[in-house]
């Protein structure tokens, strides 16, 4: 595949100003603007056609900034939900599915819709990069880019919290052109974001971008694309947990175009996004109606972090103020952020697999959870089209089919590594 495709045509754009500009590789940000803003993809072709399921995630290439495709990857499944749909009385919801599922046609490797990203992003490298891309997670983004990085021979530092590595898990050992650093036990994403950006002042090292990078949105926004696809019109409702909020995002975004092909409605999906008690920093701001995060002490938030069982929901400086970011998406599309409590997404997850057929990450959990507490609420009707986004499952079916093998960390840094440490660690590991 990778010889055969012709690179996607699109131009670049800030939402903060409407000034296009041309992507000049791995452009980040908007070119003499000082508001921090998003920057989006704006595609040549304004309707999607969408390939057969043997291209993976590149059955939605039009909407995707790449310049080739990767061996490996799967798209999102979606299909309409019948068990889970019948215990809450809805006529109408629909499951997106990220994760291994074989029998659904949904082979993410990983377990993770972290997979949509990676194969994105790592499409929109060029082909003869030498750099170092550097990636920060809390797990399940690390898992994802390890096993694409690995597959496709891509030099990949990653850096991970130590609580986490076990997240680094895989049916096979991972290339060497892979890296895993940590930070220390009882740290958090956060610092492994830190560390992240200590590299990235290096020689021969540049960052993956997160929410800034178009390809990783626009790769997470393939869950929308399949979901309208399979359809065939825009949801009322979307329900996702969220870290970041990128993937949140995203979905606006893809409905925006989606808005734009014309053949699927011209409706905004109420954007029902949810957080794992006690890390609620995303619903304390949107109730508060506050564009900026409220501020939260670093003790407190690692301490919360340590608490809740979705570690992946536990980004402390998510894209939420940034023009274009999550604010800017919910003020648009309309919508609420949710709570679950480590009780309630554990009862979700087993009621997940009970009527459905297949067990969930615990963040896919909170969003049935959550999905659960709006439908008690009477926050959505019986007959509303609702998209409910599982950003990860088959974890458990994975690992018992396969014999699992762990990235093991190359070096520990303490939370606040000297640059003259991270320098002489990773000359030495590339």
């Amino acid at each position: 595949m990778t010889n055969e495709f012709k690179a996607t045509e699109y131009i670049l754009e800030s939402v903060n100003t409407g000034k296009q500009f041309n992507d000049e590789g791995w452009t980040l940000d908007a070119p003499d603007e000082t508001t921090p803003s998003l920057i989006r993809a704006i595609y040549k072709k304004k309707q999607l056609e969408v390939k057969d399921s043997s291209h993976g995630i590149y059955r939605f290439a039009d909407w995707l900034p790449i310049h080739r495709t990767l061996k490996g990857s799967s798209a999102p499944v979606t299909y309409k939900s019948e068990g889970l749909a019948k215990h809450l009385g809805l006529s109408n919801l629909y499951i997106t599915f990220s994760g291994y599922w074989p029998e659904k046609g949904a082979n993410f490797e990983t377990g993770s819709f972290k997979e949509t990203e990676a194969y994105s992003v790592c499409g929109r490298l060029s082909s003869d990069e030498k750099q170092v891309l550097v990636v920060a997670s809390a797990g399940n983004t690390a898992r994802a880019f390890a096993r694409v990085c690995s597959e496709n021979n891509i030099p990949l530092l990653l850096c991970v919290p130590e609580d986490n590595i076990n997240a680094l898990w895989f049916n096979k050992p991972i290339n060497d052109c892979v890296k895993l650093v940590a930070t220390r036990s009882g740290s958090d994403y956060f610092d492994a974001i830190h560390l992240s950006n200590l590299a990235c002042q290096l020689d021969g090292f540049f960052a993956e971008g997160g929410a800034k990078n178009v390809a990783r949105r626009d790769g997470m926004g393939t869950t929308t694309l399949s979901a309208v696809s399979e359809i065939g019109k825009i949801p009322d409702y979307y329900f996702q947990a969220v870290g970041s909020g990128t993937g949140a995002i995203a979905a606006w975004e893809a409905n925006l175009r989606l808005i734009e092909d014309g053949r699927f409605g011209t409706n905004k999906m109420k954007l029902m996004v949810s957080q794992n008690e006690p890390f609620v920093i995303l619903k304390d701001a949107w109730k508060a109606d506050s564009r900026e995060i409220l501020p939260l002490d670093d003790d407190k938030a690692r301490k919360q972090v340590e608490t809740i069982i979705a570690k992946v929901l536990s980004n402390r400086k998510p894209p939420y103020p940034i023009i274009g970011g999550l604010y800017d998406a919910m003020k648009d599309a309309g919508g609420d952020v949710y709570t679950a409590n480590n009780d309630e997404l554990n009862e979700a997850g087993q009621l997940f697999e009970q009527l459905e057929g297949n067990d969930i990450n615990p963040a896919a959990a909170v969003a049935v959870a959550t999905l659960i507490k709006a439908i008690k609420n009477e926050d959505v009707n019986k007959d509303d089209l609702i998209m409910l986004n599982i950003t990860g499952g088959g974890e458990e079916k994975f690992k018992r089919e396969n014999n699992i093998v762990y990235l093991k960390p190359s070096h520990v840094f303490d939370i606040n590594p000297s640059i003259e440490n991270v320098k002489q660690i990773l000359n030495q590991l590339f």
